[in-house]
């Protein structure tokens, strides 16, 4: 594996202009679905700041883009990145912070940012791309990068395959051998993780609308109040992990948004609450959604409901379970290349606590998928709430209004592991 690591060391650019690109991505956020100004430079920097070589795919589900680069014979190896961002107003404080706004899928205006850090997905596989390029008398096969959409809304993948990625009569994108996939997270900087086996959760999200009859607050024995239904039904879904999950298992039910009126005197007609789960494997993922509905719709017989509760799933995450052949042999590239100390590689790393819809490219035509992860978080800082036993408060997380990876050295190690990665299956010599 020494040879994989010399030749990333040797052809990796300067990374200085990629330092302005994630700036720039990440200054210019777009909402799941309505990304075509992200997309339109990435396939402008694929073509004329990286190579002309590559056949760049655009529109694919949406705002996917494939692009690939045959190189002689040899294996197909998808490298994925998402570049979707979120209705989350920044407050990190950055000089290139987003002030970007933009209306979502219902209309209303909200602030945009890329806080769960796909602008670092994005510039990452940009400069590994390069990187591939620029070694590529080293290596044989085809290199498929796949830029996708949608990742937030856990639709992106599946709206690719479903538009006819892999459709000979359609995209024609040849079937990856091996499908590899990253994710920025607030671990510390420079460091490097994979883990065989369950490596993110699955997710389903969905809205209820609980359906009372609203009324004048002094008069209660007039109406059927949600409101007080849906504290009923939220106190009563919170039961579920603490008494119908072994505890064993692992399973997560959370209650993220509640909505019902704005007056102080004024009942309305409904109550709408949004729901979130997370489980490690199908049968609990069934139990916990099963529980869900049953629970719902109990609440709204015993709080004398107008009419059943309307659920609506609006998400569904799979399971990602990282393959073990392929887990073990990033295991052996990572840990011959990240050997500094400033750089190293954990390969038994904690599963991560979001979801995923990477895998679905691969597991759609029946192909194996590994997923690593890799630090962000600034050394003093990590440091310092390491100290003061703080980590867990004191650390952005995903999808904080203050999530912002340190652009060095996550930018370098994110660009090696794509390499590296790719390198593992494609280089002629190990």
């Amino acid at each position: 594996m020494a040879a994989i690591s010399q030749l990333v060391n040797k052809h990796r650019p300067d990374l200085s202009p990629y330092e302005e690109l994630y700036k720039y991505f990440h200054a210019n956020p777009e909402l799941s679905n309505q990304e075509k100004e992200t997309a339109a430079h990435i396939v402008k920097h694929l073509k004329e700041k990286v190579s002309s070589d590559f056949d760049v795919r655009p529109n694919i589900g949406g705002h996917g883009i494939a692009a690939l680069l045959f190189n002689g014979e040899g294996p197909t190896v998808l490298l994925r990145a998402d570049f979707d961002a979120l209705p989350v107003q920044e407050r990190t404080g950055l000089a290139y912070a987003s002030t970007k706004r933009m209306r979502d899928a219902d209309g209303i205006e909200k602030p945009v940012m890329h806080a769960c850090g796909h602008d670092m997905h994005i510039t990452s596989l940009l400069a590994a791309a390069e990187t591939l390029v620029a070694s590529r008398d080293s290596w044989s096969g085809t290199l498929l990068l796949a830029f996708q959409p949608a990742e937030e809304r856990g639709t992106g993948a599946q709206a690719m395959v479903d538009d006819g990625m892999y459709d000979s009569k359609k995209h024609a994108v040849p079937i990856p051998d091996v499908c590899l996939g990253g994710h920025v997270v607030p671990w510390r900087a420079g460091v490097l993780g994979t883990k065989r086996g369950l490596m993110a959760t699955a997710a389903d999200s969905m809205r209820i609308t609980l359906h009372g009859r609203g009324g004048h607050a002094s008069m209660p024995e007039r109406l059927v109040d949600p409101v007080v239904m849906a504290a009923s039904t939220i106190m009563k879904l919170q039961t579920i992990v603490s008494r119908e999950i072994d505890p064993a298992d692992h399973a997560v039910v959370t209650v993220a948004s509640v909505q019902a009126g704005d007056a102080e005197n004024v009942v309305v007609d409904d109550a709408r609450i949004a729901v979130d789960v997370r489980s490690t494997n199908d049968q609990t993922r069934a139990k916990a959604l099963a529980a869900i509905r049953r629970i719902v719709d109990a609440e709204s017989v015993g709080s004398n409901a107008v009419k059943p509760p309307t659920i609506v799933p609006t998400r569904a995450f799979p399971l990602t379970i990282n393959d073990d052949t392929l887990t073990t042999a990033l295991e052996n590239s990572y840990s011959a290349h990240m050997t500094s100390d400033a750089h190293n590689y954990n390969a038994n790393c904690d599963r991560i606590g979001g979801s995923e819809d990477f895998s679905i490219l691969g597991t759609a035509v029946g192909k194996p998928t590994a997923f690593f992860c890799y630090g962000g978080t600034d050394h003093e800082l990590w440091d310092k709430c390491e100290r003061e036993g703080r980590l867990g408060e004191g650390i952005p997380v995903n999808h904080s209004d203050r999530f912002a990876p340190v652009i060095q050295p996550t930018l370098r190690v994110a660009v090696d592991a794509y390499a590296v990665g790719a390198l593992t299956w494609l280089a002629t010599e190990k």
